[in-house]
């Protein structure tokens, strides 16, 4: 399947600003190292260099509007339901999460992490107050902007990437989206939930001027539960907000 033009234009510009990056790398791994992504025989850009313009994209904004979202928690898991807000390359992150703990959802709201550290608004308790996401089986929101171990970095870890379906969406379904599969492990994806594990099946949507739109992560996230999806939406590429500890 041919990629959008509009999408092709711009993986080539990407890998212009790449190579000179790319040609100085020193990381055996191939993570985070553009340079083994090779265009197809026939000329045209391979899905490689697609996810790869989709992480310089995403860590070049200023910031993004995300969620986290997940409509089939395993019962019994004291994990994230959802989290939706502001993050911005400070790293920082502002916005509201719902969280299930002993088989009851709560809100917290808001939710800040700013300076490497995290502060939540809890039900029954009157104050904001510093918490430690992991014990609710969350990340630090802030932390999911990080280029090297946040949401980004997965997209470069991601194996056997295949393109699949261009699909329309967006405002009145005017953009051209076109979706892209494979396989990350979960050592990689521990940057989203903590307590990841094994490898994961990932499908993302990405836009023809490079931005990643979505992304769906499926495999097993909590100890001893079964496989479950996690959507991250992403949004407002270059969204601009002071973030500051309560």
């Amino acid at each position: 399947m041919r990629l959008p033009h509009r999408l092709a234009a711009a993986v080539a510009v990407g890998l212009l600003t790449l190579a000179p990056l790319t040609s100085c790398s020193d990381d055996a791994s191939g993570v985070g190292d553009n340079s083994s992504a090779d265009t197809d025989d026939d000329g045209e850009v391979s899905a490689e260099e697609v996810l790869a313009l989709a992480k310089k994209t995403f860590d070049e904004a200023s910031g993004v509007r995300l969620s986290l979202t997940t409509d089939d928690l395993p019962d019994g898991v004291d994990g994230l339901v959802s989290a939706e807000g502001v993050a911005t390359h400070a790293p920082a992150f502002e916005g509201t999460a719902t969280v299930s703990l002993s088989g009851a959802p709560f809100n917290v709201d808001p939710l800040v992490a700013v300076d490497g550290k995290v502060y939540a608004s809890i039900p029954g308790v009157p104050i904001t107050q510093e918490i430690d996401p992991a014990e609710y089986g969350a990340p630090d929101p802030a932390q999911l902007m990080d280029p090297d171990r946040g949401f980004s970095s997965i997209l470069v870890a991601t194996e056997d990437v295949e393109e699949g379906d261009t699909v329309r969406g967006g405002a009145d379904n005017r953009e051209v989206l076109t979706e892209y599969s494979g396989t990350v492990a979960g050592d990689v994806v521990k940057s989203v939930i903590p307590s990841a594990d094994g490898d994961f099946a990932v499908t993302y949507t990405v836009a023809e001027n490079g931005e990643l739109r979505e992304a769906r992560i499926t495999g097993v996230f909590y100890p001893a539960a079964d496989e479950m999806t996690y959507t991250v939406g992403i949004d407002d590429y270059g969204t601009e907000k002071d973030i500051s500890a309560p």
